[in-house]
């Protein structure tokens, strides 16, 4: 009888995802500026402009220009609404303490760039506090049930440590060998919702091999990492990078500014060209310099600029320009650009592309944060007994556009009198962080009931 030997989580998570994590690594050189393809001839010019790296950068700007967390009651209950308050408090401290607001602009860059990223929630027993990071998501593996992306049942974590870092962190024994000590140690963290297993891994390569350190059950009740696209593809678990479509154009730029770069230096230093010499002796290439022809002969400089050649080049950068343009949907006004002075519903309509496309992705964000802000409260309502759930969340995120803030109070003044709007929701809608906060400070200042 045949045993069947099941290679551990360690040595299935070497060989597995490898296109993903190729692609991770390809989007990474060419957000940092590695763009040219293969070996370049000798005297080539490769010039690089990383309009990529840019537009990578300002679509994050625009998306994470801002974002709240309002908490509100499940029902009209003094207790639930008492409930709500602990809880949005709850979470404004563990924001503060993680510095969550610089932890998710850099999170957005990290999974505009490779196509994912990733947030792990957990509890540090020696500060006392809920732990939010964001976990290379490079080390991250996810399985979930069948054609269903949307229920994981495991998650792995590769992460590589000093031999002291190991021993410090997780306080077991880790065999202390001189390899081990120069080349570090591959930890592998394996998830689910019943368990959670630590393996150390071969020093080689992470998760190549291994052997179990620990196994317990999972202290949460629930898997601590929420792994998330950046755009979602259809019934794909990984996300797409907004590098996918920008390469060529981007390599096409570079490559026809490179060409006419070398066409403007060459027209600089033209090229003395000889007609009707076969042999040439005592040519000297100086400024002044004499030079003595035979009979029907002539010499020229080859101009490369004659016949309006080089306005082909510039009319097809202008069209590579654009191309970049029209495919991150990011057009010229996003940059600052606004020779039309354009404004209102004009200014809109000119930058919707892009307000669709951070719609799209705010989207997708809405749900991880609720996700992360609901591990928050469940692993402080474990911790220290106190009851935060269930309340209902809501997200504000931040204006895109500039806004006439005058206009706004004013219509919000009419909206409130004439009944449509409630003070908070005016709140709200001009930005207020915490309406219910405000609103008792303007009662107790002002004495209204």
């Amino acid at each position: 009888m045949n045993t069947l030997s099941i290679p551990s989580i360690p040595q299935q998570i070497s060989r597995r995802d490898l296109d993903r994590l190729r692609a991770y690594r390809e989007n990474l050189d060419f957000y940092n500026g590695i763009q040219w393809q293969g070996i370049g001839r000798r005297g080539e010019r490769r010039l690089i402009f990383n309009y990529a790296k840019t537009f990578i950068d300002k679509l994050a700007s625009y998306l994470m220009s801002g974002v709240e967390v309002v908490i509100e009651p499940q029902d009209t209950s003094e207790e639930s609404g008492e409930q709500a308050r602990r809880a949005q408090e709850a979470l404004h401290r563990v924001y503060d303490v993680n510095g969550l607001e610089q932890l998710d602009f850099e999170t957005e860059l990290d999974a505009s760039i490779l196509g994912d990223g990733c947030y792990k929630v957990t509890w540090d027993p020696h500060s006392q506090q809920v732990r939010v990071t964001s976990p290379d998501v490079q080390g991250i593996y996810a399985w979930w049930v069948g054609d269903d992306p949307s229920r994981v049942w495991r998650i792995a974590s590769s992460y590589k440590l000093s031999w002291e870092e190991a021993q410090m962190i997780y306080d077991i024994a880790i065999p202390s060998t001189e390899q081990l000590h120069q080349q570090g140690v591959t930890i592998v963290e394996v998830w689910s919702e019943t368990s959670f297993q630590l393996w150390l891994g071969s020093t080689s390569s992470p998760g190549g091999g291994g052997s179990l350190l620990q196994e317990r059950a999972n202290p949460y009740g629930f898997i601590p990492f929420i792994p998330f696209p950046n755009l979602r593809e259809p019934k794909k678990f990984w996300g797409q990078s907004d590098l996918a479509l920008l390469k060529e154009p981007s390599r096409e730029l570079n490559r026809a500014l490179s060409q006419l770069s070398m066409i403007l230096e060459l027209s600089g230093n033209p090229i003395a060209v000889l007609e009707g010499v076969h042999e040439a002796q005592d040519i000297a290439v100086q400024p002044g310099a004499v030079w003595e022809l035979p009979e029907q002969a002539r010499a020229y400089l080859l101009d490369l600029l004659q016949g309006g050649g080089i306005k082909l080049h510039i009319d097809f950068i202008d069209l590579v320009y654009r191309a970049l343009h029209d495919l991150s949907e990011a057009p010229r006004t996003a940059f600052g650009d606004n020779p039309r002075n354009l404004s209102g519903v004009a200014l809109e309509m000119e930058m919707h592309p892009l307000l669709q496309r951070v719609r799209r992705k705010r989207l997708i964000r809405t749900a991880v944060y609720k996700q992360r802000n609901e591990m928050i409260l469940r692993i402080l309502e474990e911790k220290t007994g106190v009851r935060y759930l269930p309340v209902r969340q809501r997200l504000m995120w931040g204006q895109l556009l500039p806004q006439d803030r005058g206009r706004l109070v004013r219509d919000e003044q009419i909206l409130v009198e004439s009944g449509v709007h409630s003070r908070r929701r005016a709140m709200e809608e001009l930005g207020v962080g915490n309406p219910e906060a405000e609103w008792a400070r303007i009662k107790e200042e002002g004495g209204i009931g």
